[in-house]
């Protein structure tokens, strides 16, 4: 991965933060590695263990790099939450690195934004995680992100925007004949604009097995051509989420990050965007606090329905 230097952190004034490590001691060196190679400003590093008085002395932190991987649950839990908080208040970026175990855990104690979860990350995954984290705190970030990374992240952030936008015009609701537009829009059932239906039509039923039937279909492409040829995260975790839905079930982010069927840490990023956009919503395990579900927002949700309505309509298999 070729690095080239732009703008040096260091120049950053004082309120501009610098990078603080969170990290026992055996991860220390891949952390600082990664900062240096980021050519970042290293503020300082802090064990697990005394990572909350540190909060208390510390000023200002523009991007935390917290190795969570291996660290024990209770220990998180106690130290996450006031991380994510501090994160929320001065918008600090976190990148937090992890393992599988640790994605539900993590997650819901991490929920604001400006998180980057990275699950099981090689030195050019942390690299790249803290120069994006850099870049949003309006710094020019270093041209260290090789260009099919960039063009893969910026892939993303089109097609979250592309697949909000469809999801908002399956969802658009039509003011009723000779109603006032106004009182229409607040009460009407939203329609379908692109409609193979009358709207008058009584509403088509939709079942979990069908829905779960297109999912393992969408499996079985991978058995016969191999995985990666039909990677497309947005939509399964659509379908997994509906399918929930229906069935009244929660999903966890781990199981949403399996539903995916990529990589963990592209799984999580598409999940944090997919929140952003309000296509997805996080909703506290109310038993444990230390949890948080994924479904799908209202918006989202019609969007469902009324797209395999229109499939049904149309006679079209489920996919």
């Amino acid at each position: 991965m070729a690095i080239t230097q732009s703008t040096n952190w260091s120049a950053r004034g004082a309120s501009g933060g610098g990078v603080l490590i969170i990290a026992d001691q055996d991860a220390v060196r891949n952390a600082e590695d990664a900062v240096a190679a980021a050519q970042g400003r290293l503020l300082a590093r802090v064990g697990w263990d005394d990572a909350l008085d540190r909060f208390e002395q510390q000023g200002a932190v523009g991007i935390v790099l917290a190795e969570a991987a291996g660290v024990d649950d209770a220990v998180l839990a106690h130290v996450l939450p006031v991380l994510d908080g501090i994160a929320r208040r001065d918008t600090t970026r976190i990148v937090a690195t992890i393992e599988p175990r640790q994605i539900d855990l993590v997650a819901g104690a991490l929920t604001g934004a400006g998180v980057d979860l990275l699950c099981g990350p090689t030195l050019a995954d942390r690299v790249v995680a803290l120069c994006l984290a850099a870049s949003g705190h309006g710094e020019r970030a270093y041209d260290v992100v090789r260009e099919s990374e960039a063009t893969r992240l910026r892939r993303l952030h089109e097609e979250v925007a592309r697949i909000a936008e469809t999801l908002a015009r399956l969802t658009r609701d039509d003011p009723a004949p000779h109603a006032d537009p106004g009182f229409a829009r607040s009460v009407e059932e939203p329609t379908l604009s692109y409609r193979t239906q009358s709207i008058d039509a009584p509403p088509v039923e939709i079942a979990a097995r069908d829905i779960r039937k297109a999912i393992r279909a969408r499996r079985l492409r991978d058995q016969h051509f191999g995985a990666g040829l039909f990677e497309d995260p947005a939509w399964d975790m659509l379908l997994d989420l509906f399918a929930a839905e229906l069935e009244r079930a929660q999903v966890s982010v781990s199981s949403l990050c399996i539903a995916a069927a990529v990589a963990p840490t592209t799984a999580l990023r598409w999940i944090a965007r997919m929140t952003e956009a309000g296509l997805f919503e996080r909703r506290p395990d109310p038993f444990d606090r230390r949890r948080a579900f994924m479904g799908l927002s209202r918006r989202a949700s019609m969007g469902m329905r009324h797209y395999f309505a229109a499939l049904r309509a149309a006679g079209m298999a489920l996919g």
